[in-house]
């Protein structure tokens, strides 16, 4: 398995799909499906009857996995960039190819 270049809580745009374009924070990772949620984006609309616990029914709407793919770390401009893994102090760090800028996580 190659190092994971998305992690939890890093920025990302959409590059593919319904919500292409956008924008929003990695909720979770899912490295043996290849997939991410991202918070706010592929929402899911799931009916439900209503049931003792939920008496009034209704519809929940959360977010659904995206393939890796199709998304990509968000530059300090908010425009994808790809990225790749340097050494530097003796730490490997992960590197936005564009700006060259480290990029927490």
């Amino acid at each position: 398995m190659s190092a994971a270049r998305i992690k939890k809580g890093d920025n990302v745009v959409v590059l593919a799909g319904k919500d292409k374009g956008r924008t929003g924070t990695v909720l979770q990772v899912m490295p043996k499906d290849d997939k991410v949620l991202v918070e706010g984006l592929n929402i899911h609309a799931r009916h439900r009857k209503p049931d003792q616990a939920n008496p009034q029914g209704g519809i929940d709407r959360k977010p659904a996995p995206l393939h890796i793919s199709n998304v990509a770390i968000a530059g300090k401009d908010g425009k994808a960039t790809r990225v790749r893994f340097e050494e530097r102090d003796g730490k490997k760090v992960r590197v936005a190819v564009k700006t060259g800028e480290v990029i927490n996580g």
